[in-house]
């Protein structure tokens, strides 16, 4: 029988937990609710003895904070997501190794994408080849898990802020809550080019390029892109060379 994922919820106050518990049991039914706490003292005897996967984690606690709990350990193996009702602990709580943090009060939308992406790291982790599958597939999280995709069947990526949003030739589309970047470095030996800081295009799919002071491209899905200048020559360089 498959071990559930485990998580630790560390909240001051008992409508807090009770939320999360809820969210994780009707969007994330693969984690369970192993332990909570309200406090310092608390939770130090149960992480002392425990490593849950996922660590929920108030910065304000009814006799501390989350850095006092943190400051007992030389090492926490948990993914931690911090609660706060104050933006400014964010670099505190990246300095203190956070996977992500929420803002009380805590957005269903914004649990449900931080929970995927320390899903997703736990998954790398137990299973380091994963992404990609094999050197066909490449697996994109979502909402509401994953979707194996085909790289061939890749038309376009397009960023948006932290997020990117996948084109495919199905005419679905696949929002990601990681960046543009992070994808340029895994797609680019499969002959994709980021032709504008916002779009990377995998130029198998390109149909027709539009000349002009940077030019734009067509894709296969109808789309038009502009190429920013700088990337122009080493656009035209790859075409010309294309594999």
């Amino acid at each position: 029988m498959k071990t559930k994922i485990q998580a630790c919820i560390i909240d001051d106050e008992q409508d807090g937990r009770d939320y999360i518990a809820l969210l994780l049991e009707n969007e994330f039914p693969e984690i369970e609710s192993a332990f909570q706490a309200s406090g310092v003292e608390e939770a130090y005897i149960y992480l002392s003895r425990n490593t849950p996967d996922i660590l929920f984690l108030d910065v304000q606690l009814k006799d501390g904070t989350a850095f006092d709990l943190l400051s007992e350990f030389r090492d926490i193996n948990s993914r931690i997501i911090f609660i706060t009702a104050f933006e400014n602990f964010a670099i505190q709580a990246i300095k203190n190794g956070a996977a992500d943090y929420l803002l009380k009060p805590i957005r269903k939308m914004d649990f449900i994408i931080a929970v995927n992406k320390v899903l997703e790291t736990i998954k790398k982790s137990k299973n380091p080849s994963h992404i990609p599958i094999n050197e066909n597939k490449i697996s994109l999280p979502t909402l509401q898990g994953f979707k194996l995709t085909n790289i061939s069947d890749i038309i376009r990526c397009e960023a948006d802020s932290s997020y990117t949003t996948f084109y495919l030739t199905d005419k679905t589309r696949v929002i990601v809550s990681k960046t543009l970047h992070e994808f340029e470095e895994q797609l680019t030996k499969y002959n994709f080019f980021r032709i504008h800081h916002k779009h990377l295009i995998n130029l198998f799919h390109l149909k027709e390029y539009i000349k002009g002071k940077g030019g734009q491209v067509v894709m296969a899905d109808h789309s038009v892109l502009d190429v920013s200048v700088r990337k122009k020559n080493d656009f035209l360089h790859k075409i010309e060379n294309i594999e």
